[in-house]
């Protein structure tokens, strides 16, 4: 993967499109199968245990593999832990600084300096990260902060970096912490990139202007809106959430909001709003979620006749690293040239949805891959049908499981990134109410 231009997420979505091709699954029966792991000795901790190592391991990506300068972390590391790659992504550093109040909360790190590694991460992104209108590049060198491989200016990818802000600002009492989080914030010119529309645009290029591309149809866009909602400086219209389309999926009688994306996109947003016990006019998004969970299992287990490591304790495809790179795998319905890979951070980051069929693939795949397991948590994906692990680990992977699984300890994100009151604003505004 070294060398190699990393696609964002949504970039792959149109990159791979379509569906799971035909021919690829006709081929699938006539392959030699040879699933590689360890003798299957159990997990032998408690689930408690194995969610604290998980979430200890993934702080230790963000704490060694983040400049001690500014903060900024790294968009992927190998898991030698020896990588000397300088591309930080701004959503792995939203992930990070959420990471940062995780570790201080459960005794990860020294008090004092998870204190001054986010004041001068906050620091370096208020005085010193380039921006348009409040709004980042999605990929940046992680000393200096300039945009890298001429990347977009990300709406989402920005909101990921807000989301971590915000946390931030409400979970230390640090003065300067509160002070250059809320001016982060507060400058973001929300209907700018609007451009012109009731939906936003994914991004901006200094060289050609808005992408055509924009957030019009549910996946993980929910937090944009919010920010946007509830920004007290720039705010967009609460009838924006009413203008992005909500289509629906029915498999196999398992009925839900999606789009033909993979599993993240019912994660993320939830990573930060707590959307339990609550509905709009249109769903409750926590259950949709937890509809969408339960279908990608489902799905996962109709390709066991193919691909024989599926089963009731291994399952799981997002988009992730592969043999082939970066792609955006999964379903339903099928997308993604899908070659029995696994990928922990889809039951990562549905641990509050569907806690038991999670963590059974968690705890399956700690003890029966111990090559799937390195210094950073789970490699971002491995495939036991042919050996192969992933070298790499990606942050936002990392970072996605880190925060569901302390959601479903302990409620701490939830808890703390809501009393934000922008949040809390944002969710009334749009007509969320108690169920």
């Amino acid at each position: 993967m070294t060398g190699q231009r990393p696609l964002s997420r949504r970039q792959a979505l149109r990159v791979c499109g379509g569906g799971l091709a035909a021919a690829a699954l006709a081929t699938i029966p006539g392959r030699a199968f040879a699933a590689r792991h360890s003798a299957q000795v159990p997990y032998a901790g408690t689930d408690e245990e194995l969610l604290e190592e998980i979430q200890e391991a993934s702080f230790r990506f963000f704490w060694h593999e983040a400049s001690a300068a500014t903060g900024q972390v790294k968009d992927r590391a190998q898991t030698s832990r020896q990588d000397r790659r300088t591309l930080s992504s701004i959503a792995a550093t939203g992930f990070g600084l959420t990471a940062l109040c995780i570790a201080d909360q459960r005794g990860f790190a020294k008090p004092r300096e998870i204190v001054n590694r986010t004041r001068r991460t906050l620091r370096f992104i208020h005085n010193q990260m380039p921006h348009e209108h409040g709004f980042f590049y999605h990929f940046v060198h992680m000393e200096t902060g300039q945009r890298l491989h001429k990347c977009e200016l990300s709406s989402i990818d920005s909101t990921i970096l807000l989301c971590g802000v915000l946390t931030a600002r409400q979970y230390f009492a640090d003065p300067e912490i509160k002070e250059l989080a809320t001016k982060i914030y507060e400058r973001v010119d929300w209907p700018w990139m609007l451009n012109g529309g009731t939906t936003f645009s994914m991004g901006w290029l200094p060289e050609t202007g808005f992408l055509k591309s924009r957030w019009n149809r549910y996946c993980e866009l929910m937090m944009l809106y919010l920010l946007a909602i509830g920004s007290p400086t720039h705010p967009v219209s609460p009838e924006s959430w009413r203008a992005w389309a909500r289509p629906k999926i029915d498999y196999t009688g398992v009925e839900y909001i999606s789009g033909n994306d993979p599993l993240f996109t019912h994660q993320y947003s939830h990573a930060w709003f707590d959307f339990r016990d609550k509905r709009d006019d249109y769903a409750n998004y926590f259950e949709n979620s937890i509809q969408a969970t339960k279908a990608h299992k489902l799905f996962c287990l109709s390709l066991k006749g193919g691909l024989p490591d599926y089963s009731e304790d291994l399952w799981g495809i997002t988009a992730s690293d592969s043999t082939h790179g970066y792609t955006a795998w999964g379903g339903p319905p099928a997308h993604g040239m899908i070659d029995g890979s696994i990928v922990p951070c889809a039951t990562g980051g549905s641990l509050p949805f569907v806690f038991e069929d999670c963590i059974q693939v968690l705890r399956t795949i700690r003890s029966r891959y111990p090559l799937a397991w390195t210094p950073y948590g789970f490699a971002d994906a491995f495939n036991p049908i042919e050996g192969w692990y992933n070298p790499d680990v990606l942050g936002i992977d990392l970072g996605i499981t880190m925060l569901m699984a302390e959601n479903y300890r302990s409620g701490f994100v939830w808890e703390t990134f809501m009393k934000n009151p922008e949040a809390a604003s944002a969710m009334e505004k749009v007509g969320f109410k108690s169920e």
